[in-house]
């Protein structure tokens, strides 16, 4: 049987349409895709389409945008066999990652692309993006999925969403995965480097205090040590939408001064930073930043370091200007981007509940989002 994959459109410049009076942009109707794209007859797959009822510009998106686009994926999960969600580039990033610390332990590909100029202009990135993306998510071997994890496709390349970072607005080459290879690339031949492909399983019961999540069961994928007991021969894929955004990303500068940094962490209700910091994770050695950030922790903010830089990684302790940080038991946010320690802060402030337990799966890859 051919593979069914849902297109599911949220907004962005993708979905534009020229209107051929007027020359304004203006969203078209997806169930009418085949007709702006007759070129997708020619891949061997089923397609259906599901737009939000209002697309939105990927400026706007939040946290209940991704919780919707979540279900959209859930409620259809066992009816399809790859998803394509097509997204604004601006924070696509960010819904990526927010996308794969949502569904643990995938079995289908679900794969986010847009484009940098609209669907109806003669010189559009969009046709090309789109036919791919929907041909990555329907490979198969053995009639299972080759991909089984959320990832991104931009301009000839497939990436991990939860290491690619966008950076640039006016190329084609909008994107980059600064510390993973890309997955496949696409030219004559679509690429698929399989060794590349997250292979890694999480314990579907490893948040036990907070057991609120949708769990399905997939026969004969294989099996995890700490599921052997109740459930040989299967894995689990776990639905886990729910986020606590109560953070805030502080960017490091020189000249930063007390007051700001102090008005920071003392947000009302505050609950994590993620910290930008130069370098290898290096920050002031004044004592009133590292006196402010241990009273932060102190009083229960978790802080992750994680680096400026869009390639490199957090090493605390490598450099003098660190070593204080490590000390006063900032979390490392090793090689991470900052859409994925925001994501993934997001998603661990609420299935953990200490400061142990949050560092141990913060700075632990559980969905390839780090180097271990």
């Amino acid at each position: 049987m051919k593979p069914s994959i849902l297109l599911i459109y949220t907004g962005g410049t993708i979905g534009m349409m020229k209107d051929p009076e007027t020359w304004a942009l203006k969203s078209f109707n997806f169930e009418e895709l085949l007709l702006h794209i007759p070129e997708l007859r020619q891949l061997d797959c089923k397609i259906s389409t599901v737009s939000f009822k209002d697309p939105i510009d990927s400026s706007d998106m939040n946290l209940q945008h991704w919780q919707q686009l979540g279900d959209v994926i859930n409620d259809r999960y066992d009816d399809h066999d790859g998803f394509v969600v097509l997204h604004g580039s601006d924070t696509m990033a960010y819904t990526g990652s927010a996308l794969s610390f949502m569904f643990e332990n995938l079995t289908k590909p679900i794969i986010l692309t847009g484009s940098q100029l609209p669907i109806g202009d003669l010189r559009t990135d969009a046709k090309e993006n789109l036919i791919t993306t929907i041909q990555l998510a329907s490979q198969t071997e053995n009639d299972q999925p080759i991909v089984k994890e959320v990832c991104i496709y931009f301009e000839y390349q497939l990436y991990r969403a939860n290491r690619t970072a966008k950076i640039s607005a006016d190329h084609f080459e909008a994107f980059t995965s600064p510390n993973y290879p890309p997955l496949a690339i696409s030219g004559v031949y679509l690429n698929i480097d399989q060794s590349l492909l997250w292979q890694g399983t999480f314990d579907a019961f490893a948040f036990k205090k907070k057991p609120d999540a949708e769990v399905r069961t997939n026969p004969n994928i294989g099996e995890t040590p700490e599921l052997q007991e109740s459930l040989p021969e299967e894995q689990m894929m776990v639905y886990r939408p729910e986020f606590i955004n109560d953070v805030v990303i502080l960017k490091l500068f020189p000249g930063i001064t007390e007051p700001v940094v102090a008005a920071i962490c003392n947000i009302p209700q505050l609950k994590g930073i993620v910290l930008e910091t130069y370098g290898s994770g290096n920050a002031p050695t004044e004592k009133w930043f590292i006196d402010c950030m241990k009273k932060t922790l102190n009083r229960g903010v978790y802080i992750v370091n994680v680096t400026q830089c869009r390639g490199g990684a957090v090493d605390m302790g490598k450099y003098e200007t660190s070593v204080q940080l490590k000390e006063i038991g900032m979390v490392s946010g090793k090689d991470m981007t900052t859409e994925s320690a925001l994501a993934k802060m997001m998603y661990l402030l609420n299935y953990t509940t200490s400061l142990a337990d949050f560092k141990h799966y913060f700075e632990k890859s559980i969905r390839g989002e780090v180097t271990e």
